[in-house]
């Protein structure tokens, strides 16, 4: 082996630590919802179509030159990029299931598609993981995502997220919501 190699070898080594490491589990699932609301944000600014190679195309941008990156002199910690790709894929993919969800949790005095695009984004990225990640209590996913609404809002909207999500978790997963709440526990890293 050339040295060539060795340090061609070296470099792609630390660029990809450097875009798939860094925090805890607990802390990349976090960086990989925010960032899957930014996605799914886009998607829907720039008016993509919910299935596709579109879609396919920002989550690949994202997970090639945002997870994980220096922004502005700062380094984030990286997000889980499965997470990240499940979520944008499944809340695009499954907008019509996720939607009709939201819109039974909706006040009638606020319709789904008049919502800012932020708002729709963290509420279809919350919904769909209340609806398939089952492996994570819906408390926690409720959690998470009011404050993913608190990074981008500091008025009523992270309340309106919490109260949508727990109506979805309601009519979804009513047996879990039972049970204590796992993020009182401080063993819990989910």
């Amino acid at each position: 082996m050339s040295n060539d190699d060795a340090a061609g070898r070296a470099k792609q080594k630390r660029s990809s630590r450097n875009r798939t490491g860094g925090g805890s589990a607990k802390a990349r699932r976090k960086a990989a919802r925010l960032a899957a609301v930014q996605a799914l944000y886009q998607i829907d600014l720039n008016q993509i179509e919910p299935t596709g190679i579109a879609v396919e195309s920002v989550i690949g941008e994202f997970i090639n030159h945002r997870l994980g990156e220096e922004i502005d002199g700062a380094k984030f910690v990286s997000a889980d990029p499965q997470l990240f790709a499940d979520i944008v894929r499944g809340a695009a993919h499954r907008r019509a299931e996720v939607d009709g969800m939201l819109t039974s949790a909706l006040e009638p005095r606020y319709a789904l598609d008049r919502l800012e695009l932020l708002m729709r984004a963290i509420l279809r990225a919350g919904a769909y993981e209340l609806f398939v990640h089952n492996d994570t209590h819906p408390r926690i996913l409720i959690s998470e995502y009011v404050d993913v609404a608190h990074a981008f809002f500091a008025a009523r909207e992270p309340g309106m997220v919490n109260g949508v999500l727990d109506h979805v978790a309601r009519a979804l997963r009513p047996d879990e919501l039972a049970q204590p709440d796992p993020s009182r526990d401080s063993s819990s890293d989910r």
